[in-house]
């Protein structure tokens, strides 16, 4: 054999190795990369499942609560208003009810309107905001609040009575953040 040829097959037997050792290292990549995307997704599983996720522990509750922002008017339109207070977070249950009692007259509220709300346990404090719906313009409101655990049982304390005017047809108030009433353009 001449050295061309001895080179050639060198080459050869060579080039066929190199050829063997990127096909084995491309079947390790693939088998490294399905074990990562495995892994991956197994522990996407776990850590997003409801059972196994990290709980904050259950708050005490309290025997009443305390109210950190008296309960005021956010909004009012004609014929809807939000009221809306702060209390310390009441603890127990997560299952919350903000409710607001409210009329015509201060001493007969006899309409009731409720939002749920979830507490955080991570935090101190809780807002409530609660929708009154079915208002008539231009006519003055009495309320309170109070706020319920998700079986019913009171959170503690009623407010006192407090009292908005709902603007009228096409007016809008909003309280929270202070604003002034707004009133339809007139073109």
């Amino acid at each position: 054999m001449n050295q061309k040829s001895t080179h050639k097959e060198n080459s050869r037997i060579l080039g066929a190795h190199l050829f063997r050792a990127n096909e084995t290292l491309g079947l390790l990549m693939i088998s490294l990369l399905s074990k990562l995307v495995i892994v991956a997704t197994a522990s996407s599983l776990v850590s997003s499942s409801a059972t196994l996720a990290q709980l904050l522990p259950c708050c005490e509750k309290v025997a009443a609560v305390e109210f950190i922002q008296r309960p005021a008017l956010e909004l009012a339109r004609a014929d809807f208003a939000i009221i809306r207070w702060t209390t310390y977070n009441p603890g127990g249950s997560d299952e919350h009810f903000g409710i607001v009692h409210y009329g015509t007259d201060p001493k007969h509220l006899g309409q009731t309107a409720k939002s749920h709300i979830r507490l955080n346990r991570g935090h101190s404090q809780t807002i409530f905001r609660v929708r009154l719906s079915g208002l008539e313009p231009s006519t003055t409101y009495y309320y309170t609040v109070a706020s319920v655990d998700g079986s019913g049982k009171a959170d503690g304390k009623t407010s006192t009575v407090s009292q908005f005017v709902t603007p009228g047809p096409g007016e809008k108030f909003v309280a929270f953040p202070p604003q002034s009433v707004s009133k339809p353009r007139r073109q």
